[in-house]
């Protein structure tokens, strides 16, 4: 099949339903070679089952091109390098890693068990790391060989991450995490040839039908999200690193993060009974927080 990734070896993460589906179907779309990763469990992260992820590669398949089923567990280390070696082994390369898989388990914070926390912590931000760090080191490895490499990291974090989402705690830490971790692993990895970025996708999906996302339904369909992770896989793309992009339907905007605002400087330490005369001009001459929808209060553009 022909297309702008034509070719390229692609791991899917979480690629049986939703978003990662659609990212499967149109890298496969577009010529390349998908591994379709899915534990096939629940929203929730219970049970597991393969017959979801085999049928995108069905799918592909029909279409005229090649994917593989993989089931690892990617917040599991040692399951993420087997994952990477699978498509190593099979495929004989490795050109783009996209990290999507996830759960939710939504609470307020007073109401939050430690195991809600720890296991959408551990599935997000753990299953991101892992599977980047096998990778990294696959390509480091092909770089240092003298091997050309052109490679793609593309992380999946969210509005609720950036943005901030009531009754997300968990999940909001673990996709600032995936949002922190892109900006850092660029910078580390451009040596060797990777590129990596994140979406933060809005999408109706099996995690958000019960979420007041607003805006049409056709602007919420989750395999829109996925011709932006396409372009950022191809060459042309391999100049942009290191930064977040919001995508919802036809809409896609570049998430601007964390930097200096205003600022004053004594020349000297603080005492503490000084500071109530300048902390609450400083938040004043701030720019406000954005909104969950990623705009500024009082902002036009």
């Amino acid at each position: 099949m022909s297309g702008i990734v034509a070719g390229r070896v692609v791991i899917v993460t979480g690629a049986a339903r939703g978003i990662g589906r659609g990212h499967a179907l149109e890298f496969a779309r577009h010529g390349a070679r998908v591994v379709v990763n899915d534990l096939g469990a629940e929203v929730d992260g219970t049970g597991s089952s393969a017959g979801p992820a085999g049928q995108v590669v069905e799918e592909i398949r029909t279409m005229g091109g090649e994917a593989i089923v993989n089931g690892e567990d990617i917040s599991d280390f040692e399951g993420a390098g087997r994952l990477v070696r699978a498509a190593v082994d099979h495929y004989g390369d490795l050109h783009v890693l996209v990290n999507n898989a996830g759960i939710l388990r939504d609470r307020m914070l007073v109401n939050m068990t430690i195991e809600e926390w720890d296991s959408v912590v551990r599935v997000h931000l753990r299953g991101t790391f892992a599977p980047m760090r096998h990778a990294a080191t696959f390509w480091r490895e092909r770089s240092k060989a003298g091997v050309p490499v052109d490679a793609r990291i593309i992380n999946t974090t969210s509005s609720s991450g950036i943005y901030g989402n009531p009754g997300q705690s968990n999940y909001g830490a673990a996709k600032a995490g995936i949002a922190s971790l892109t900006v850092i692993a660029a910078q580390e990895l451009a040596r060797y040839g990777v590129t990596v970025n994140a979406l933060a996708p809005t999408a109706l999906t099996r995690m958000t039908e019960n979420l007041s996302a607003g805006g049409r339904f056709d602007e919420l369909r989750p395999e829109d999200v996925a011709p932006l992770a396409v372009w950022l896989a191809c060459a042309e793309a391999r100049g942009i690193t290191g930064r977040v992009f919001n995508v919802r339907g036809g809409v896609i905007s570049v998430a601007e993060g964390w930097h200096a605002g205003p600022e004053v400087d004594k020349g000297a330490r603080w005492e503490p009974a000084e500071l109530g005369a300048v902390i609450p001009d400083l938040v004043a001459r701030a720019v406000p927080n954005a909104l969950q929808n990623g705009r500024i209060p009082g902002r036009q553009d």
